[in-house]
């Protein structure tokens, strides 16, 4: 299968030169523009926080809250939080982390991970109801459609659970604030981001692949293009002129999701910790049904 597709993929590049150079292109300007300066801040101050240990003191007192209600840790309430603040991959990629660094254990974060990796409220805001959709009054609804899923479905799936940060080392400190700490997480968000333009920009080749496909029926290309790479799928619906009803909840679908090309980056920031992706793509598609039913309630109520 992987012959296949890598053979598919260089044939198309060869014969397409023009619409692969294109769709580079397009894919190389988001991550430019979009990703780079949006997430490497925030990846570079993520991995100071969490091995110099500044966040654990914060994040204990909030756990006293939060555990009455949401089924976390208190390591797992920074990926969660910055998961939905700032977008992703950053849930997946600060919940590795955390496991990796002996923070969290690795059930709560195979477990987490499925809910706190969701696209950033600001793509939502902007690209999707401003310049897609142009309905910048649907921002708080969208944000209710998109977000609450997700969460709800974690809490009735580890309702039973009980999650607990594992007892650090007393002979293991956490890193002084030094320059050696600066330069190792201006590194690793750097490798980070660029992991995510490499993907970003096979996917825009690939997703850019499906608008030659002979395929006549407009919803069902917007499906094809949206679920591979939800921003030229974005992009696409918005140009086919659809009514609002159908535009939209094709819009929060592939939001929800995240396309093909947001699944592999997730697999591969967590690849080291040995995640499954299976209960990971049940998440999704679970919570993508549930937003869309919402999205089509909401433009037809």
């Amino acid at each position: 299968m992987y012959i296949i597709i890598l053979v598919g993929f260089l044939f198309y590049i060869l014969a397409f030169p023009e619409n692969s150079v294109s769709a580079a292109s397009i894919g190389l300007n988001l991550w430019y523009e979009t990703m780079l300066p949006t997430l490497l801040p925030f990846s570079i101050l993520s991995y100071i926080l969490i091995h110099s240990g500044i966040l654990d003191n914060c994040a204990r007192t909030l756990h006293r809250f939060l555990k009455k209600v949401f089924p976390v840790s208190s390591a797992g309430i920074f990926p969660l939080t910055a998961g939905l603040l700032f977008g992703f991959p950053m849930g997946s990629k600060i919940t590795a982390d955390l496991v990796l660094s002996g923070k969290m254990s690795r059930e709560e974060g195979q477990r987490l991970f499925c809910a706190c990796n969701n696209i950033s409220p600001m793509f939502v805001g902007s690209f999707v109801l401003i310049e897609s959709l142009g309905k910048p009054e649907l921002r708080l609804t969208t944000y209710l459609i998109l977000y609450v899923p997700p969460l709800v479905l974690y809490m009735i799936q580890n309702r039973k659970q009980h999650f607990d940060s594992p007892i650090s080392n007393p002979e293991k400190k956490a890193a002084s604030m030094n320059l050696s700490l600066i330069d190792a997480g201006i590194m690793n968000g750097f490798e980070t981001l660029a992991k995510l333009g490499g993907y970003i920009i096979l996917f825009a080749i690939l997703a850019q692949m499906t608008t030659t496909l002979p395929v006549s029926n407009p919803i069902l290309k917007c499906l094809l293009i949206g679920f591979t790479e939800i921003t030229n799928g974005i992009s696409y619906t918005a140009n086919q002129n659809l009514d609002f009803a159908l535009a939209y909840p094709l819009m929060i679908s592939f939001t929800a999701f995240g396309g093909l090309s947001g699944f592999a980056q997730t697999a591969s920031m967590v690849k080291d910790c040995r995640f499954s992706m299976l209960p990971y793509l049940k998440m999704k598609l679970l919570g993508t049904a549930v937003s869309f039913a919402l999205a089509l309630l909401l433009v037809y109520s």
